[in-house]
């Protein structure tokens, strides 16, 4: 009993020194730090670093309930200069963020990832329309593409395996990227927020055996990709030079460039619109497929 009174009389104390012009934007800003950093793990190779970072802490607080000294002490080591190992195991990831903030300018900063729909929808159209443009050119030159549109499915491991760019969109930039003595041509491009973030990405194979005969490697590197993510994957054949698309595992073959601009923005941004909608009325409430063949 004595331990929960004490414990409450803290909680009950910091209630009360609580000074709102002060401590509220200290909170906001160390949950936005957070946010961002979690963000940018996720879906990396270092996210399993915060896994084994937080089992030591487990293993911290039962072997000081044990009172065990001589392990409480090697870990007690550790964490007295955890801010110094944290810095070197997450370097890249530190860089990541500044860099964003460094990037953006004042009112394009976005509190915990809310976009600016204008803002996001009009990026995405410019984009999407420098592709389809570009893919009309690599249909009637029979140059081979693959492009993944990133969705909510964070694409690191990907986007790891290639050059990373960053780069705003264009269709001299999409052509010459598959340019056939292009030394990235044969990989995939990511497409995130709209920009041509990463070329020559290797992909995941899908394994599915009631593929057609005839599909080659770009294709099924596009089925993979769709089935292991939510993202859209767009294909250029190039022994015909046709369009397809590969959505939740589902490939549509010889797309029309009108279909194809329509797909890409149904599902990149109304799909998005859809999603937030869904998500609100959750929150009130609680407050209150096959393969095409040609």
């Amino acid at each position: 009993m004595e331990v929960l009174s004490s414990v409450f009389d803290k909680i009950t104390g910091a209630f009360m020194s609580f000074n709102i012009l002060t401590d509220l934007p200290d909170i906001l800003l160390v949950a936005l730090v957070i946010y961002e950093a979690i963000k940018i793990i996720k879906g990396s190779r270092s996210f399993q670093l915060v896994k084994g970072i937080a089992f030591l802490f487990v293993v911290f607080a039962i072997v000081k309930l044990l009172n065990m000294e001589a392990s409480e002490y090697l870990l007690s080591l550790v964490f007295e200069n955890a801010l110094i190992i944290l810095v070197v195991l997450f370097a890249p990831e530190l860089r990541k963020i500044l860099e964003k903030f460094g990037r953006q300018s004042i009112k394009g900063i976005s509190l915990f990832g809310f976009k600016n729909n204008i803002d996001y929808e009009k990026t995405i159209k410019n984009t999407v329309n420098d592709f389809c443009k570009a893919s009309i050119d690599m249909s009637e030159t029979k140059t081979g593409a693959l492009v993944v549109f990133e969705r909510k499915t964070p694409l690191q491991e990907v986007i790891a395996s290639g050059t990373t760019l960053d780069a705003f969109s264009s269709t001299e930039l999409f052509n010459g990227l598959f340019f056939k003595n292009s030394a990235l041509h044969d990989g995939a491009v990511v497409v995130r927020d709209g920009r041509i973030f990463a070329a020559g990405c290797i992909l995941p194979l899908t394994q599915n055996p009631a593929l057609a005969s005839e599909l080659g490697t770009r294709h099924r590197a596009a089925i993979g990709m769709s089935e292991n993510s939510d993202a859209v994957v767009v294909v250029v054949s190039e022994e015909t030079g046709k369009v397809s698309v590969a959505i939740n595992g589902n490939l549509r073959r010889d797309v029309e460039n009108g279909t194809l601009r329509e797909i890409l923005l149904r599902e990149l941004i109304e799909s998005d619109s859809k999603n937030e909608n869904k998500d609100k009325k959750k929150k009130r409430k609680n407050k209150g497929g096959d393969v095409d063949e040609e």
